[in-house]
């Protein structure tokens, strides 16, 4: 695996290291020991698949607050989507930045999301589809979201979102009283 850190701190684009031969290939997707010595949460408790029928649809942007925070390993397997995180870590010098990668299908890439960041995807092609490790399961007591156009994020998604859940779309903008739990 090849790992790129991101401009926001602890956060990394995996792409794999393919080992072809006539048959196609093998790629390993997860190591915990390579995770580990990369410095990022190599633990696993939960594993979600997520499909999207339509472009253009939003699911997102959120997160969980401690003791639930959660990291995430996300990779798309069927058609394409762009994959967005936002540094929601209070003490963090990234506070509020947001970085995003298109995964694929065909490029297999995957985006190692942290503990303290919100999420959200947008598809790009119909029937999208992620499949993601968690290392917390979820708990609702625990989530939060923030608004997928916050202007003092001021993510540049590559459309408006056709279809978006009553819950995202009423998440507020951020205020780290309701973001950070206190």
């Amino acid at each position: 695996m090849k790992f790129t850190e991101t401009p926001l701190s602890g956060a990394f684009t995996v792409d794999l290291e393919k080992r072809e031969d006539e048959r196609g290939f093998f790629a390993r997707v997860f190591c915990a020991e390579e995770f580990t010595k990369h410095g990022m949460e190599s633990r696993i408790l939960q594993v979600n698949n997520s499909l999207s029928k339509d472009v253009h649809t939003l699911r997102g942007l959120h997160y969980q607050l401690d003791p639930f925070a959660e990291t995430k390993l996300v990779r798309c397997v069927a058609g394409a989507l762009l994959d967005v995180i936002v540094d929601v870590r209070p003490d963090s010098p990234t506070l509020l930045q947001y970085f995003s990668v298109k995964l694929t299908a065909d490029n297999r890439r995957m985006l190692f999301v942290p503990r303290g960041f919100a999420h959200g995807i947008f598809t790009l092609q119909p029937d999208t589809e992620i499949f993601y490790m968690a290392s917390q399961r979820y708990s609702p007591d625990h989530e939060r979201g923030i608004r997928w156009n916050d202007p003092k994020i001021g993510i540049e998604w590559p459309d408006a979102p056709v279809v978006l859940s009553d819950k995202d779309r009423s998440y507020p903008d951020f205020d780290p009283a309701y973001h950070f739990g206190d």
